[in-house]
C-alpha cells in the first residue's frame, strides 16, 4: 500500500483493525474526512435545491448567492422538494380557477347555476395578453393593480346580490352609500347589537379577504406565465381564436353563450349609470320647478274637503303580491272582505286602485315623498334635493289653506326628523311621543293598533278642534315581520304594556328567516294585522267628516315576492259622505277595499295632482 494513500474505514471496522494494517489513518482522521465530504455533498444539494426554487418562483435576478441560500417555507421545501413542487402547481391552478370564478360569478343569486360557470370570458384572455407583453417590473405592477380591481369588482357583485335580494335592483354607486347605514340600523333593531356587530365584522373580513385573494391570484398567475412564457403565449392565442370563433358562430350550452363578454358589458352599464346619476340632479331640478298649483290662491285649494278630517295612511310593505299571490290571496281576500263588511256596517263606502311605487323592498321615505310631492323620487339624492327645496307637497297644501291642523303620526321615527317641517306638518308624534310603554316588535317600535289609538287620544278625539289632516305611518308590517302583534280589545290597550305577553307568544325572526315560506306567512299575517287595525279604527271612531286614504308604500323584499318585477301597491279611499266618492267617479276605481286586476294603475307621482284636481272644483 502506498504510504501517500489513506485507507478509508469501512463500516463496522474498528480502530484496532485499522491500526493492524500499519500506516493507516487514525479514527479522528477518518471522522474529519467524512464530515468534510458530507458537508460538501450537502452544500451541493442545497445549491441544486435553491436553483430549483429560484426557477419555480421566477426569480429574474439570476442564480441565488452561495453565501445566503434561502430555505423557503422554513426549510420545508428543501426537505420535501417533490411535495413542494406539487403544492406550487396546485396553488397556481387554484389561482387560475379563482380568477376564472370571479369573472364568471353572476351578480344575482337567482342567476346562480352551473351553466353560468361553463363559459369562456374574453376578459381573462385580454388580461393574460396584457401581462405577457409587459416587461417584468411593469408586469408586476399591472398584476397587483388588476388583482385589486378584480377584488373590488367582486365586492360590487356581492353588493348587487344583497340589493337584488332586498330592493330588487343593483347597488347604485352614486346614491346608495347612505343605504348601508340604514342596513346596519335595521340589523341592530331586528337582531340586537350583537347581531349587528357580527354581521358588520363578517362583511369587513370578507371584503379584505376578497381583495387579498384576488390580488394574490393575479400576481401568482403573472409569475407562472413569465416562467413558462412560450406555453402561455401559445395557449392565449388558441383561447383567443376559440373565443372569436364561438362568439361569431354563437355557440351555446343549455341556452347560455359559451363566449361571453358579460363583465365588460356589466362595467359599461355601471359607468353609464354613474354618468346618469351625476346628471340626475339637474333633471330633477327642472321637474321640481313645474307645479300646476303653485300659483293657486289658498282659498281655492282643496275646497271639496272643507270641514273633513283627512288621513293619508301608509301601510308598510303592503304590495300587490299580498293580493295576487296564490299562497296569500285567500287569507288576504278574507281580511279585505271582513274589512268591507266592517266599514259598510258603519256606513262607509270605498274605492280602490293601483299605484306604481318608485321603490321596492325598502326605501319607504322615497315612496312617501313621491306620493306627497308629485315627483318621482327614486333615489336618496332626489329625496335630499326635494326636502331642501320649496316644492309644495300634498300635506303642505293643506297647511297652506289655513283650514286644517296638520299632524304626523310617525312611530318609525326614533331620531330627529328635520324633513318633517318640509312636509308641512304642524306637529309630529314620533315613537317617543305616543305614550307607548310596551316592547318593540323587532324593527317596529309601536304596534299599529296602539298608534291609531294614540292618534285618537292626542288629536282626533279632542273636542272643539279644527279639522285635521294627518299623515300616518303604520309600521307593524315592516320587515322582518316577526314577532307580530295582533288586535285586542281597544279598551285594553292602556299604555301598551299588554303587548309584553303578546310579544313573548310571537315568533323569533332568526328562526323565521331560515325558511322562505315562513317569511311569506309572517308577512301575510302582518298585512292582515295592519288592515284589521285600520278598518276597526274607522268603525270605532270615524264619522261623516272622516276621509281615509290608505295605501302600501312599496312591495316587500324578493324573498316574499319570489322575484316578481311588479312595483304596484294597492290604494283605497274610504268616506261616509257620498259626495266625497262622487268626486272620484271618473277615476274608475273598484268598489271595496280590493282593487280589481284591471283597475287603473297610475304612477305614484301622479296621485297628488289628480287628488287636488278632484277636490278643487
Amino acid at each position: 500500500m502506498s504510504l501517500f494513500t489513506r485507507s478509508r474505514q469501512l463500516p463496522g471496522t474498528t480502530g484496532g483493525e485499522a491500526e493492524a494494517e500499519g500506516g493507516g489513518a487514525t479514527r479522528e482522521d477518518v471522522t474529519e474526512e467524512a464530515v468534510a465530504e458530507a458537508g460538501a455533498a450537502e452544500t451541493e444539494t442545497a445549491e441544486a435545491t435553491e436553483t430549483a426554487e429560484s426557477s419555480e418562483t421566477g426569480d429574474e435576478s439570476g442564480p441565488a448567492r452561495n453565501d445566503s441560500p434561502r430555505p423557503g417555507w422554513f426549510g420545508w421545501r428543501r426537505r420535501y422538494p417533490r411535495t413542494a413542487h406539487g403544492v406550487s402547481v396546485g396553488t397556481s391552478v387554484l389561482a387560475g380557477l379563482l380568477v376564472l370564478l370571479v369573472l364568471l360569478f353572476p351578480n344575482r343569486l337567482d342567476h346562480m347555476n352551473l351553466r353560468s360557470f361553463f363559459r369562456l370570458p374574453v376578459e381573462a384572455i385580454v388580461l393574460t395578453a396584457v401581462l405577457l407583453v409587459l416587461p417584468p417590473k411593469a408586469r408586476r405592477i399591472a398584476a397587483v393593480l388588476s388583482g385589486v380591481f378584480l377584488g373590488l369588482f367582486t365586492v360590487l357583485k356581492f353588493m348587487d346580490m344583497g340589493f337584488y335580494q332586498t330592493l330588487a335592483r343593483p347597488f347604485d354607486l352614486v346614491f346608495d352609500w347612505i343605504m348601508l347605514g340604514n342596513a346596519t340600523d335595521w340589523l341592530r333593531e331586528s337582531f340586537g347589537r350583537t347581531g349587528e356587530v357580527l354581521a358588520v365584522t363578517g362583511v369587513i373580513v370578507l371584503f379584505i379577504a376578497v381583495l387579498a385573494l384576488c390580488t394574490w391570484a393575479v400576481v401568482r398567475l403573472a409569475d407562472v406565465m413569465s416562467r413558462h412564457r412560450q406555453t402561455a403565449v401559445g395557449t392565449t392565442l388558441v383561447l383567443g381564436t376559440v373565443w372569436v370563433t364561438c362568439f361569431t358562430v354563437g355557440v351555446q350550452f343549455g341556452g347560455v353563450a359559451f363566449a361571453t363578454k358579460g363583465n365588460t358589458e356589466f362595467l359599461a352599464n355601471r359607468v353609464q349609470h354613474v354618468r346618469n346619476g351625476l346628471g340626475d340632479a339637474k333633471v330633477f331640478e327642472k321637474q321640481s320647478a313645474v307645479d300646476a298649483f303653485a300659483a293657486t290662491p289658498p282659498d281655492q285649494l282643496l275646497t271639496g274637503l272643507h270641514g273633513k278630517d283627512v288621513m293619508f295612511t301608509f301601510i308598510e310593505s303592503y304590495g300587490r303580491v299580498a293580493i295576487d299571490d296564490p299562497a296569500m290571496a285567500p287569507e288576504i281576500d278574507a281580511t279585505l272582505k271582513k274589512g268591507d263588511a266592517t266599514l259598510k256596517s258603519a256606513g262607509f263606502a270605498s274605492r280602490s286602485g293601483w299605484l306604481k311605487s318608485p321603490v321596492t323592498g325598502a326605501g319607504s321615505w322615497m315612496a312617501h315623498s313621491t306620493f306627497l310631492s308629485g315627483l318621482w323620487v327614486k333615489n336618496q339624492q332626489r329625496y335630499l334635493n326635494l326636502t331642501s327645496s320649496k316644492r309644495a307637497t300634498l300635506t303642505s297644501y293643506f297647511q297652506k289653506t289655513g283650514d286644517w291642523r296638520t299632524v304626523g303620526i310617525v312611530p318609525g321615527v326614533r331620531k330627529s326628523w328635520p324633513e318633517g317641517k318640509y312636509f308641512g306638518l304642524d306637529h309630529i308624534y314620533d315613537s317617543t311621543h305616543l305614550g307607548y310603554k310596551g316592547p318593540y316588535f323587532s324593527w317596529t317600535p309601536v304596534p299599529d293598533q296602539f298608534s291609531l289609538e294614540a292618534f285618537q287620544k292626542l288629536e282626533h278625539g279632542k273636542k272643539n278642534r279644527d279639522p285635521i289632516m294627518a299623515e300616518i305611518i303604520l309600521a307593524s308590517s315592516h320587515n322582518p315581520w316577526s314577532p307580530i302583534a295582533h288586535t285586542i280589545d281597544w279598551n285594553d290597550l292602556g299604555d301598551g304594556s299588554v303587548f309584553e305577553q303578546i310579544k313573548k307568544e310571537g315568533t323569533n325572526p332568526t328562526e323565521v328567516w331560515k325558511s322562505q315560506e315562513r317569511v311569506r306567512t309572517e308577512y301575510r299575517k302582518a298585512i292582515q294585522y295592519s288592515v284589521d287595525s285600520l278598518t276597526q279604527w274607522m268603525q270605532r271612531y270615524g264619522d261623516e267628516n272622516t276621509v281615509l286614504v290608505f295605501l302600501g308604500d312599496h312591495q316587500p323584499v324578493p324573498t316574499v315576492t319570489k322575484g316578481s318585477t311588479s312595483m304596484d301597491v294597492p290604494i283605497t279611499i274610504v268616506a261616509k259622505d257620498p259626495k266625497v266618492l262622487d268626486r272620484v267617479d271618473d277615476w274608475n276605481w273598484t268598489d271595496g277595499l280590493k282593487p280589481a286586476d284591471n283597475a287603473p294603475e297610475w304612477g305614484m307621482d301622479k296621485f297628488r295632482d289628480r287628488f287636488m284636481t278632484a277636490f278643487a272644483k
